[in-house]
């Protein structure tokens, strides 16, 4: 999962010039981020290794990154 994750930033970063901060994921895809991250106990630390907010939706098929203002200025 992560693997896939870094390949997604890298990408969005390729093509737009700047990194994603935001990252939409399905609550099943976001349970095996957790289990491939077990150092990072809290929701918080995955933000802060990541570098992006966390958004968990089960409406999200496939993980998914983004730029967004409003987690620029919840995460400063």
């Amino acid at each position: 999962m992560l693997s896939f994750i870094y390949r997604l930033v890298k990408q969005f970063e390729s093509k737009h010039g700047y990194p994603p901060n935001l990252l939409e994921i399905s609550p099943i895809h976001f349970a095996q981020l957790r289990h491939s991250l077990p150092m990072l106990s809290q929701r918080a630390e995955m933000r802060r290794f990541l570098g992006m907010r966390i958004i968990v939706s089960r409406d999200a098929v496939h993980p998914h990154v983004a730029w967004s203002a409003i987690a620029e200025v919840e995460t400063a």
